[in-house]
């Protein structure tokens, strides 16, 4: 028996590589592009362990080429949901009876499957499927990954270091005890990182889950289930299931045996799988854990003593890498009069400037859209700008789905702050922008806490330091990660913690030791080493 005590230190954060022309990484990428453009694979259910085939049938194509089918998949039934709770529930006691740093060991083998073996397989299977060039397939489905793999295990080693003191005569000890129940991980499709992630931090702590991947992430969530199965996770301990939320979400929230809900998406579906615990609360063993990433409406504030070329870029990129579709991409602009006719030419140059298409041309710096629904809803929003009498489209514009699902970068200026698309969340490439007087910066302040319901991320932008301190207490509670003089994306594993609040979520913090908190149930033990012989207080004898 291993008697060690192990403490994992603070890791450092996986190298971006470059994939310059010809360099192996780019070889190597290029390579498994071509072998997983030049196959279909068919993707089971992993229930128990075992492969499970049902016969209704779903497909993947590449939403830069939607007459590609890249993969067909087996959907899940109610029948098979409830196969998985009771492999789950099989699986429980075993692993959470397992060392901690024995699943340690497995997170930190996923990531260096992640890192060395199947670095190449995961990005590929994140640009065909999920539509993101070499640099953000890179940032998320390898690095973020893999980070989130091995903080998560040093943060675990410091939550159960966390012990109390044991005065003479007694032996004070916490036990740190996964959930009750299993786990319900609801993944994005954005983030090949989060999908891992949701699942990977509960079985951590000791916890079980089933795993309900985004239909339109199907292809590397599937390769990443097969990663973990190789890195040594016991059958039952995730079990994978494709197929209709709604579906998997009510058998679930259903069953008595629910612990909790690790949820990425929209805030209206976080809403209703709430109520439906709420409703069903009385029959589970223990209140569940409700943990949500939900939508946003992040914005770039502006003070007039900003840098023009600064804020041009930093809206640039915040509002158009990945085509929009990150949780904390730029979505909504407070610039005053003077400063945005400097900015506006030098955003307009940089459009002008990139490639709009295929991932597998690297100099396409926006790809599509995830799908038809994402192409329609962008496109709407263009159209109702182009006949609104409070907005015109400055920049962009430009939208075709006849190959791919592309909506080109797109800004709208309008002369109404609670406009349309200053409000609603749109997920994709689309900035609205709402100029403001230059004397008017408190009254435009607050118009930007108040427009959203949402508080996910924000930044500001100013070189007068006092202002932008006032700026950033008045938007205290208007998005958990704020940036200073940056874009609102980009949030770092081990530097950045993620997560907001209002209608973003529960704020839970993915990165931190804080997330890995919420899949614990602590248990405090006492031992008195002689025990008291005599009831009577002292004044008593």
């Amino acid at each position: 028996m291993n008697n060690s005590v192990f403490s994992f230190s603070s890791p450092q954060n996986e190298p971006v590589k470059s994939y310059l022309k010809g360099s192996p990484e780019r070889v190597a990428l290029e390579a498994e592009l071509q072998r997983q453009m030049g196959e279909c694979i068919e993707i089971p259910l992993i229930i128990g362990g075992k492969e499970v085939r049902t016969g209704n049938m779903g497909k993947i194509v590449c939403p830069h080429d939607h007459q590609h089918v890249l993969a067909t998949y087996h959907k899940a039934g109610e029948k098979e949901v409830k196969m998985a709770i009771k492999a789950a529930m099989a699986a429980k006691k075993e692993w959470a009876d397992t060392p901690w740093t024995t699943r340690a060991a497995i997170n930190l083998k996923i990531a260096e499957l992640l890192s060395t073996k199947y670095r190449a397989l995961i990005n590929a299977a994140c640009m065909l499927g999920q539509s993101k060039n070499f640099f953000q397939a890179e940032i998320d489905a390898a690095c973020e990954n893999i980070d989130f793999l091995r903080y998560n295990v040093h943060y675990a080693s410091q939550i159960y270091a966390m012990q109390p003191k044991s005065p003479q005569g007694t032996i004070d000890t916490n036990e740190y005890r996964p959930l009750e129940g299993f786990i319900l991980a609801i993944t994005p499709f954005n983030f090949t990182s989060i999908a891992c992630n949701l699942n990977m931090t509960p079985v951590l702590m000791g916890n079980v889950t089933l795993w309900k991947p985004s239909s339109t992430a199907i292809l590397s969530n599937y390769y990443m289930m097969k990663i973990m199965q190789e890195a040594g996770v016991p059958a039952g301990v995730v079990n994978f299931l494709p197929g209709q939320g709604a579906l998997i979400g009510k058998v679930a929230l259903n069953s008595p045996d629910f612990g909790g809900i690790h949820f990425t998406g929209s805030s209206s579906t976080f809403y209703t799988l709430w109520k439906e615990q709420g409703r069903n609360v009385e029959k589970y063993r223990t209140f569940p854990r409700m943990v949500g990433e939900t939508g946003g409406k992040d914005f770039i504030f502006v003070h007039p003593t900003a840098v023009a070329k600064e804020v041009a870029t930093a809206a640039f990129c915040g509002a158009f890498e990945y085509a929009g579709q990150k949780c904390s991409a730029a979505s909504r602009m407070y610039i005053n009069r003077s400063l945005w006719k400097d900015v506006l030419p030098l955003m307009k140059e940089m459009v002008d400037e990139i490639k709009v298409g295929d991932v597998l041309d690297p100099m396409n710096y926006v790809n599509a859209v995830i799908d038809e629904s994402s192409f329609d809803k962008c496109a709407e929003h263009i159209e109702y700008a182009i006949n609104s009498p409070d907005a015109k489209i400055v920049i962009g514009g430009k939208h075709d789905k006849s190959k791919g699902f592309f909506i080109y970068p797109t800004v709208i200026e309008t002369t109404d702050p609670r406009y349309k698309s200053m409000v609603e969340e749109i997920f994709g490439p689309i900035l609205t922008v709402y100029v403001y007087e230059d004397g008017d910066v408190d009254k435009a302040v607050k118009l930007c806490g108040n427009t959203s319901p949402y508080g996910l991320t924000g930044s500001v932008f100013g070189q007068d330091r006092m202002a932008v301190e006032n700026i950033c207490d008045a938007l205290r509670y208007s998005a958990g990660n704020f940036y200073i003089n940056d874009k609102p994306t980009g949030a770092v594993v081990g530097m950045q913690p993620f997560g907001g609040a209002r209608a973003s979520g529960t704020n839970d913090k993915a990165g931190s030791a804080l997330n890995l908190f919420r899949w614990i149930t602590p248990r405090c033990i006492k031992e008195t080493l002689v025990p008291a012989t005599d009831y009577r207080y002292p004044y008593q004898k």
